[in-house]
């Protein structure tokens, strides 16, 4: 199938902590950008699963983003499938999983050729990533291209979950991607 669906997809948010996303390149921007695709998603009742690395270190979820997601789960290991807790958040029968986060070219890259190689489809939302350095996404980028792996953008994911202007959500998310 080549559009999305909300009743078959899910968001995986990767470590959007308050202590890791000031150090991501226009990071203010790219944490506004998150905060309206997650509740975008959660008006199209598509669930979030979320993860923090080592938060005893690096602190909690960013606080505009507390409460967005469904599920958080902390973690050690760059990619979150090696998390046994992770894949088991995941809700059943929603095999289109898009991806958001921080790093792009580490956690979430790792993540999303993980979950490949597991049989899921992961989708990286590419305006909804960010890197320290702006050539790190980039690359990122290119490597999940490289692979064969679908990138979507924010308004891509939420018009293909609305299917339609008559969707009980629409005039929720318009404002939301203006």
């Amino acid at each position: 199938m080549a559009l999305l669906t909300a009743h078959q997809s899910m968001v995986l948010a990767i470590d959007l902590q308050e202590k890791l996303l000031p150090a991501m390149n226009e990071h203010e921007a790219l944490l506004q950008r998150v905060q309206r695709f997650m509740q975008g998603a959660k008006l199209c009742s598509v669930p979030i699963v979320a993860t923090e690395h080592w938060p005893e270190k690096i602190g909690p979820t960013h606080p505009m983003l507390q409460g967005l997601a469904d599920t958080t789960i902390a973690k050690q290991h760059f990619d979150a499938t090696r998390e046994a807790a992770v894949l088991e958040a995941f809700p059943v029968k929603r095999p289109q999983v898009l991806l958001i986060g921080a790093e792009a070219h580490i956690c979430v890259l790792q993540t999303g050729l993980s979950l490949a190689k597991s049989g899921l489809k992961p989708i990286l939302v590419a305006d909804a990533v960010g890197s320290r350095l702006e050539s790190s996404r980039q690359a990122a980028l290119e490597r999940w291209r490289h692979h064969g792996l679908e990138t979507v953008t924010i308004e891509m994911a939420l018009f293909e979950w609305l299917e339609t202007p008559a969707n009980p959500s629409f005039k929720q998310i318009l404002p939301l991607i203006k």
